[in-house]
């Protein structure tokens, strides 16, 4: 897997938990052996910028997995609602039309200290498991298209 080639996708909007989220992912990749001039770091505004981005980032032909994540964590408002449906919708239709796994790691949490406890606390670590994801992914793609 050294020259397997990853796009993160970060959101900026609830840094302090999507930069936990970047510690725990790139901490696996290196751990599973992908080193880091293979891997680029592309920091979006927010989540609903994140599959337009991902999108980008697969036509390109330059990845072999893309890994999305984000903190959406919900407000006052229906805002959360949208912001969720889209991000999750847009993502999904990356991967479905580019056939390459897209990772949705994307927190959407009611608060946030639901969200740090998915950062290395009480919940695990979803940074590490988006990571764990799109590799266990490249995997089963590389399986199935060596049968085609």
């Amino acid at each position: 897997m050294n020259n397997t080639r990853i796009a993160i996708v970060v959101s900026q909007f609830n840094q302090v938990i999507t930069d936990g989220l970047l510690r725990g992912a790139l901490s696996r990749l290196h751990e599973l052996g992908v080193s880091a001039q293979h891997i680029i770091i592309m920091k979006v505004p927010g989540a609903v910028e994140i599959p337009l981005t991902a999108k980008l980032l697969a036509r390109s032909k330059q990845y072999q997995a893309i890994i999305c994540l984000g903190a959406v964590i919900r407000g006052e408002t229906d805002h959360y609602d949208y912001v969720c449906q889209q991000v999750s919708y847009g993502c999904q239709q990356v991967m479905l039309e580019f056939d390459i796994p897209v990772i949705f790691g994307v927190l959407t949490t009611q608060t946030m200290q639901q969200a740090q406890d998915r950062i290395g606390g009480r919940m695990g670590h979803k940074g590490v498991e988006a990571a764990d994801a799109a590799m266990d992914m490249l995997n089963i793609v590389n399986t199935i298209n060596c049968y085609t």
